[in-house]
């Protein structure tokens, strides 16, 4: 059996991500900085029937990531899935003249040296079970594709790390492993048939299975 790894595991899309991955075979490795909220999601999952475990790691720290990924693939087996979907944090995002050099920092390692460390770890194993099969999915707002002014860090951030996606595109292909993006624009909302956590994992399932896409995007707003 193969398993998810999903990176920035939370009660909304990543708990529809893990069901929706879960009913289709999937063990799901959730992972966030808080042991204690990926352990009581993976408790609430195993109700749905699906098999998770929780890990902790933090996404600025990529020693601690490439060790929770390792942990999910010891107990849960080989990663077939990454999904990198950390929330940003409130104070990346400062108007773009009171942004300062230190205010980088953060979202430059959030945002650019987390996802590079995570494909680092992940990626041998996806060579390892064939062509078709791997994927790697990148979940960013809509500062991705349009910075703005008011959300300085994630802007310059996010555009860096969809360019890193971008490139993974165009070298992995040739070797079968899918990368792909989902843009979300504004927030998700469960009242929002198409910005709805279990929209919003079918789309990645799509992305998944389909493996016809580099970037999806849904809304603008």
């Amino acid at each position: 059996m193969t398993s998810l790894a999903i990176i920035g595991a939370g009660a909304g899309l990543g708990a529809a991500v893990a069901r929706k991955f879960g009913a289709e075979g999937f063990s799901v490795g959730l992972i966030s900085r808080n042991q204690g909220r990926v352990d009581a999601l993976a408790d609430s999952l195993a109700k749905d029937g699906v098999s998770a475990r929780g890990f902790a790691a933090d996404v600025r720290d990529p020693v601690s990531i490439a060790t929770a990924l390792e942990q999910v693939t010891e107990t849960l087996g080989p990663i077939e899935v990454l999904q990198y979907s950390p929330l940003p944090q409130k104070d990346f995002m400062r108007p773009v003249l009171e942004t300062t050099p230190a205010d980088m920092v953060g979202p430059v390692e959030f945002s650019i040296y987390g996802p590079i460390a995570a494909v680092h770890q992940v990626l041998p194993g996806m060579r390892f079970l064939g062509e078709n099969k791997g994927t790697i999915l990148f979940v960013n707002g809509g500062s991705a594709v349009k910075p703005g002014r008011a959300v300085t860090g994630t802007s310059i951030a996010f555009a860096g790390q969809a360019a890193y996606a971008q490139l993974l595109n165009e070298e992995l292909a040739e070797e079968g492993i899918q990368v792909s993006q989902l843009i979300i624009g504004g927030a998700i909302s469960a009242d929002d048939p198409d910005k709805s956590p279990e929209a919003l994992a079918g789309h990645l399932w799509d992305l998944h299975t389909k493996r016809d896409r580099f970037r999806l995007q849904v809304s603008e707003d």
